[in-house]
Order: C-alpha cells, then sequence, then structure tokens
C-alpha cells in the first residue's frame, strides 16, 4: 500500500475529535553508513518539530518555517497532510479541519531523511488524533512509513532511535535497535548543493559481482559489532562495495571530502544517498580532529585551490554539525485540551 491507501475495509470513517493538539518532534536519520545499503540507519540529534491542532471548521492552514519555507507548499499536496490523511484513513477516520505548525531544521534533499522524518511526524500524529481504543503501536506506524517511503532504512531509526538494522519480509517490514556505543560521535559535512534520491538510485548497477556482495557483507556484519561494541574498527567497518563509487560522479566535492578523510583514518560515508557526508568519530579526541580535516579541506575549497579540477566550476560551500546519537526517537507529546 501507499500513502493513497484507502480505509480498512468495512470501516466508516468516524470524525477526529476537534480541539486537539499534538506536537512530534522527529530527529534526522543517516542511512546506509556505507555498507548496510537500505537496512542500516542512524538517528541523529537535529529535530524537525510538527504541531498538529484539529478544528472543526474545515479549513487548513500552515505555518512553516526554517528548511524549504520559501519553496514548499502550504496546502493538501504538503507531504506532512497527504501522509496524515492517508494514516487517519488507514485507521478508519477522517479530520475536518487542521492547524498545522512545522519548524524545518533538518536541511531537504541532502541525504538526513527529512522525508523521512516528515512521514514519520505524520504518521504518529495520526495515530494520537485517534480515540484511545484505536491508536496503535510503533511497530504499525514502521509498517505504514515504510510503505510510504519504500524502505524502512530512514523511518525506522526516525521512530525507534539508536541504530536502526531494518529488513523486509514478504510486504511486512521490521526493525531491531542496536544502542550505539558511548563514544561514536557523529559529524556531518553538508554541501550547498542538492541531490535527489532517485537519480541516486538511477546510477546503481543492476547487478554487482559475487565477491563485491561477499565482502560488503562482510563489513556490514562488522559495522554492527563497530558501532555498538568496538567503535576502533569504525574505518574498515564502513568500507562499502555497493554504491558509493557508482554515485560519486554525481557528487563529486563529497567523494573527495570522504576520501579525504579517510585517507587521515577517518570513517567517512556518504550519508543516505547523498550529498551530505558523514563521519563517525570514536571519542571527543577524534571528533576535534575530524572537525579539523573538514575545516582545512573545505577552506581550501573556499580558497579555490580545487579551481583547476573543477575546470573553473563554482566552489561548494559547506555546513558542518558535530551532533550525537539520538537515542530516544521520535518524541510524541499530546496537549491537553
Amino acid at each position: 500500500m501507499t500513502a493513497s491507501s484507502e480505509p480498512r475495509v468495512g470501516t466508516a470513517l468516524r470524525p477526529v475529535a476537534p480541539g486537539q493538539r499534538v506536537t512530534v518532534r522527529v530527529p534526522a536519520t543517516s542511512a546506509n553508513l556505507g555498507p548496510g545499503y537500505d537496512s542500516l540507519g542512524l538517528a541523529l540529534a537535529l529535530y524537525d518539530t510538527v504541531t498538529v491542532e484539529t478544528t472543526d471548521d474545515g479549513a487548513l492552514s500552515f505555518d512553516l518555517a526554517g528548511e524549504g519555507a520559501d519553496t514548499l507548499p502550504r496546502d493538501g499536496s504538503h507531504l506532512v497532510v497527504r501522509t496524515l490523511d492517508a494514516a487517519l484513513a488507514r485507521l478508519g477516520y477522517a479530520r475536518s479541519g487542521l492547524a498545522l505548525t512545522a519548524d524545518n531544521v533538518s536541511p531537504h534533499g541532502r541525504g538526513l531523511g527529512s522525508s523521512a522524518s516528515a512521514t514519520v511526524a505524520a504518521v504518529l500524529a495520526a495515530a494520537a488524533l485517534v480515540e484511545p481504543e484505536d491508536r496503535p503501536d510503533r511497530a504499525w506506524a514502521l509498517q505504514l512509513c515504510s510503505e510510504i517511503e519504500g524502505h524502512p532504512d530512514n523511518v525506522a531509526p526516525a521512530i525507534f532511535g539508536s541504530l536502526a538494522l531494518s529488513w523486509q519480509d514478504g510486504e511486512a517490514f521490521h526493525t531491531a535497535v542496536a544502542e550505539v556505543a558511548p563514544s561514536v560521535v557523529p559529524i556531518v559535512a553538508i554541501p550547498d548543493f542538492e541531490l535527489s534520491t532517485e537519480l541516486a538510485r538511477s546510477l546503481l548497477p543492476s547487478s554487482i559481482p559475487h565477491t563485491a556482495a561477499a565482502a560488503n557483507s562482510g563489513r556490514a556484519a562488522l559495522l554492527v559489532h563497530a558501532l555498538t561494541k568496538e567503535p576502533s574498527l569504525l574505518l574498515p567497518a564502513t568500507e562499502d562495495y555497493l554504491h558509493q563509487s557508482y554515485r560519486s560522479g554525481a557528487m563529486e566535492p563529497s567523494a573527495r571530502l570522504i576520501g579525504q578523510l579517510r585517507s587521515e583514518g577517518h570513517a567517512a560515508v556518504v550519508s543516505g544517498a547523498g550529498p551530505t557526508v558523514l563521519a563517525l568519530a570514536d571519542g571527543e579526541e577524534e571528533a576535534d580532529e575530524v572537525q579539523g580535516a573538514v575545516e582545512r579541506f573545505t577552506g581550501y575549497l573556499a580558497e579555490g585551490l580545487f579551481d583547476a579540477e573543477q575546470g573553473g566550476e563554482s566552489v561548494t560551500r559547506w555546513r558542518v554539525l558535530r551532533l550525537a546519537v539520538d537515542r530516544e526517537g521520535a518524541r510524541v507529546d499530546v496537549h491537553p485540551r
């Protein structure tokens, strides 16, 4: 099923009670983490917040601030509104009016799970707006969000936090949550250009050699151990054989930064489909080293020292954030009437 799924068969749509107010805070996420293609995702302490108020007048108001405020729609075509309506219908409900407030912090089109964040916020808000006896658990939310997104690698950590190991069994989506070692410090370098997930996926070959698949499965298994038990192994554990090399041409500045960081011994990967670069440091001392390396690299770009390699193209500008692993997942606050 998709976001336009029909409501439960044989269930008349019940009205959502007006006068309710629900706030959902959802962490940004980084999927793949190198070799964990479409299966591993990490929740990051960078949060989008959506507040939904139900009214009885049938109107829709949308106060949108932050990332995308100048470009995203403020009507029924917005992803949050469409997903909220689809989730309510799945539960056998329909709403009247809505007053939405959204504060977007995660950048769009950069590989930090912004669409997954919106989807999770809408589905969890819908689940909180129906009558108590009809409210589903988060396993239901994972299923619907994964159907809408097409895969669970971003929505799972957004819902549950920490490191999510996700898989699909037929039409059912599942995840297991692993606690990340306390010393792991994520650092993201966000470039000033976007890359659509559709384009990034189109660059992948339809098949890869068996040797590459075997090598990748070994690194993915090692990555789970490194993130949870032995972060000193993060550099070899983040070696990827499935997707990053094929996508590098579409994000050359990111590929160069990853190469530079890895050559200095730091576990750097493409975040999701890119073009954001994610580095996983083992402890605050290495985190300082990573930030210094990123700043030196991006400083060189700012000075134009790579301009000859770029053929005179404009210089990439970067935003560097030192984050933490979010260990809580999405938080839902139901405000009293």
